[in-house]
């Protein structure tokens, strides 16, 4: 069956938002493959991605409220996990709402028909999308891909799919706790699972290539977290993992360190080590559409390919594998889909971050190793948690806040913390840099409420020795 269409959106995370009631007069193809080994409707974060992640991270943040008892006092006991109940109350939320998102778009409008099957360019916005019913052939005037990224697995000889390993698609799934996981990687997904495992009660030991966890963050902040989390993982840096062996329900892990080969033995094992684009599995070379040497989709500031009347956003061409980014690249394409005589660029200025471990993190802006080596004029100041007084309410010996600026303007450069909400106390330093708001201005035209959390915001701008 062959059809002409307005618009065909490629992949239902955040393509799927583009298309609303403003579209009522277009013929519109939604297309959707599923993600990973999951067939689900809407996309990564809402099915493997940051909400069930998020969800799982507070209850291993109540899990670990306990542990924090003595120090205030308090004799606390975590008695249990159920872990199938931590589980289901997860995805018993998430599943029906993917489906009532599939359902609606299966049945909601006569203009808008959802394909769920592989979609690859043939030419020029043409595509073939394989479905249960056989193949069907879309040409259209605009084709958005928004088809996400999906997990690296390493080529490393025995880790394959016969080893049984997980990946961030999986893991959160499984029948029960082991008693031991190995995680490797040294990233985003690998500190917030390694968290989320460990504080359930799980053995948990970190595998890291290099000298430093979260090494892409602000050099004190990713020296203090990999300090932090060697307290509580055992942490193995500087190792690389050779090959892979299962033996009955053990998985034995061959490892080359700083002191010649070792071998790890674990009842699981999470592979953790990035995310690549999903370019290839449309085949959008076949389209026409450039690609970059990491695979994305070359796009420029409105979010338009290479390609007349093909838009790209999010994972598979972003440089920020981050939801919020998608969803602002989503609002780009659908204002240019709409209004092509008066086009949007995304901002992409002071793009966030956060990190929800143990401590959590958050950044936005230049580290101090990036403004070093752009040459940039800066200074810093760092306060910690324990110099202000809900610090000293929370006990956190650990916690800092660190921003740069520039000397002679004040002009906030970038902003990291590690610690109890971390990445609530930055909104306002990246609502600052977003509005052109500077340092001494926004440290002492406004109140700051005594003694609470942003303290330690308004005490680190104060300490910064402007011009």
């Amino acid at each position: 069956m062959d059809r002409h269409l307005d618009l065909v959106v490629i992949g239902t995370g955040s393509g799927n938002s583009i298309v609303d009631q403003r579209f009522d007069s277009w013929q519109v193809a939604l297309v959707e493959q599923g993600v990973g080994p999951l067939d689900s409707f809407g996309g990564t974060c809402l099915n493997v991605g940051c909400i069930p992640t998020k969800m799982f991270v507070h209850t291993a943040d109540t899990a670990r409220a306990p542990g924090h008892g003595a120090v205030l006092g308090l004799d606390l006991t975590l008695r249990g996990v159920d872990w199938p109940a931590v589980r289901d109350r997860v995805f018993g939320r998430i599943d029906p709402i993917a489906a009532a998102g599939e359902r609606y778009r299966a049945t909601g409008s006569d203009r808008v028909t959802l394909y769920r099957g592989t979609a690859r360019f043939t030419g020029v916005r043409q595509l073939r999308v394989d479905t249960a019913d056989g193949p069907v052939t879309l040409t259209a005037d605009r084709v958005v891909v928004a088809v996400g990224s999906r997990p690296v697995i390493p080529d490393v000889p025995g880790l394959d799919d016969t080893l049984g390993y997980r990946t961030s698609d999986t893991v959160m799934r499984m029948d029960r706790l082991p008693r031991r996981m190995t995680v490797l990687g040294s990233g985003f997904v690998a500190a917030e699972l390694a968290h989320v495992f460990s504080s359930l009660g799980v053995e948990v030991t970190l595998v890291a290539r290099g000298d430093l966890l979260l090494r892409q963050e602000d050099t004190d902040l990713a020296r203090r977290f990999t300090e932090l989390a060697q307290g509580q993982w055992d942490v193995r840096l500087n190792r690389t993992l050779r090959r892979a062996a299962r033996t009955g329900d053990t998985l034995r892990l061959h490892l080359d360190g700083p002191e010649g080969p070792e071998t790890l033995e674990t009842d699981e094992l999470l592979v953790a080590t990035g995310r690549r684009p999903n370019a290839d599995l449309v085949d959008a070379a076949a389209g026409g559409l450039a690609l970059h040497p990491d695979g994305r989709i070359v796009v420029d500031a409105r979010q338009a390919t290479t390609v007349p009347g093909v838009w790209a956003l999010g994972d598979v061409s972003s440089r920020w594998q981050l939801k919020h980014v998608a969803n602002h690249e989503a609002r780009t394409v659908q204002h240019n889909l709409l209004h092509p005589d008066a086009p949007r660029s995304s901002d992409h200025r002071y793009v966030p971050h956060a990190v929800f471990s143990a401590p959590r993190i958050a950044s936005v802006g230049l580290t101090e190793q990036q403004a070093r080596a752009d040459g940039r004029r800066y200074v810093t100041a760092t306060r910690e948690y324990s110099g202000i007084a809900y610090g000293w309410a929370m006990e956190d010996t650990t916690g800092f806040a660190k921003i740069l600026a520039d000397p002679a303007t004040g002009e906030l450069l970038g902003a990291h913390i590690i610690g109890p909400e971390a990445p609530t106390l930055i909104q306002p330093l990246i609502q600052a840099m977003s509005f052109g708001l500077d340092a001494r201005t926004m440290a002492e035209n406004q109140y700051w409420i005594h003694p609470a959390m942003p303290e330690l915001v308004e005490n680190a701008l104060r300490d910064l020795p402007l011009d």
